[in-house]
């Protein structure tokens, strides 16, 4: 993918009508036999010798990126209930789990593999309502040192190309996996300082031996059932958490490997949003997109750090973070930049609203955050002229 123009550029009419004047009323620039440039009024009946223009191409069009949801967050609705609270709220896509964490009704998985009629009969009903299936989601640790753990997750993945492929669903979302330490490791050891030596030998030992052999056969596997986008959720407690990671695993994997760009894991991290997506893009690694927000405690984190994560329920006097809603964490202006950022590289994926807000649960957060994505992305394209 190509960064594209920030600003919109001139169209040829627009850019004849505003420079064809002034070049007809400049001089003509003349050189004499000595050599000295002069400025001569020009011969109306004399052929003008123009100079080279450069007429700007012509801009690029904004796409109108499908606005969705993630669907773990209507688990308590059936499918077809699910699918008339999508209509009701207006969103354009979905993200569907297949795996069971976290566990919905919506796809049975296992069904659609053993009967294609049912898989078609569950696809129409989105295509009845125009409604875009953006993403398979299976998350898990397939690199779990706990095999059972492990084969459980892969044989999750497996499903989901499958099904991904007999429904030519273009996206697989999931989790890099996290190993253990050591060939008898019983937990995921997830280390970031590569200081002590020994955490510095873990990691290259864990990159080695288990996380690109794994995913170097489960992308050939994917290939092989032609999905090409495996989107990796960048995000803590995986081997995969930030940018450079994921861009380290797809240079040693393939350009299977690519991003779900969940920017509510890189806010408090203090990555930049728009860099992040402009990067990403320039890679051909932005696969899929989670509309989520961050807020951050700046008092807690001045007495505590980044790192002081608890579960929520604990109360949010040490808390460093707090997931929110789309605008709840940072402002419509920030978030109109993140979607325009998206239009700028191309992006052909979904906004997929993850709402794990918990001040506003439910279907309440994902109205909220589906309300500031339309705005923004209105705005956009209005500016566009579409």
């Amino acid at each position: 993918m190509h960064n594209m123009p920030g600003s919109r550029s001139l169209s040829r009419r627009k850019f004849l009508a505003a420079t064809g004047g002034a070049l007809a009323a400049a001089p003509v620039e003349a050189r004499g036999a000595s050599g000295i440039q002069t400025s001569l009024a020009p011969d109306p009946d004399a052929p003008i010798a123009l100079p080279a223009l450069v007429i700007p191409a012509p801009p690029a069009v904004a796409r109108k990126i499908p606005i969705g949801v993630f669907d773990p967050v209507f688990y308590h609705l059936t499918l077809d209930a699910f699918l008339d609270k999508l209509a009701a709220l207006g969103l354009e896509a979905v993200e569907v789990a297949t795996s069971d964490y976290p566990a919905t009704p919506h796809c049975p998985v296992k069904e659609m593999l053993d009967d294609p009629a049912k898989a078609r009969a569950w696809k129409r009903k989105f295509d009845d309502r125009n409604i875009r299936i953006g993403a398979f989601s299976c998350h898990g640790n397939p690199l779990h040192p706990d095999s059972r753990i492990a084969e459980r997750d892969r044989e999750a993945f497996h499903r989901t190309v499958l099904l991904a492929e007999r429904l030519e669903v273009p996206v697989i979302v999931g989790f890099s996996g996290c190993p253990g330490d050591s060939e008898s490791a019983k937990h995921p050891n997830w280390v970031t300082y590569r200081w002590p030596d020994d955490f510095e030998e873990v990691v290259e030992w864990q990159w080695k031996e288990k996380v690109v052999p794994y995913w170097k056969e489960a992308a050939a596997f994917a290939r092989q059932h032609s999905v090409r986008r495996l989107a990796f959720e960048m995000h803590p407690g995986f081997v995969v958490y930030n940018p450079w990671t994921l861009l380290r695993l797809r240079e040693a994997v393939g350009e299977e490997i690519g991003a779900n760009n969940d920017l509510s894991h890189l806010f408090w991290q203090g990555c930049d949003p728009v860099e992040v997506i402009h990067l990403l893009g320039k890679h051909g690694a932005l696969f899929h997109a989670h509309m989520k927000d961050t807020l951050v405690f700046r008092d807690n984190v001045a007495k505590y750090g980044l790192l002081a994560f608890e579960p929520h329920d604990t109360g949010r006097d040490h808390l460093s973070m707090v997931f929110r809603a789309v605008g709840y964490g940072h402002g419509a202006n920030l978030w109109k930049d993140i979607v325009k950022a998206y239009m700028d590289v191309g992006y052909q994926g979904i906004l997929s609203i993850e709402n794990e807000d918990p001040f506003l649960a439910g279907e309440v957060g994902v109205e909220r955050a589906a309300y500031v994505l339309k705005n923004v992305r209105a705005e956009l394209l209005t500016q566009d002229g579409k």
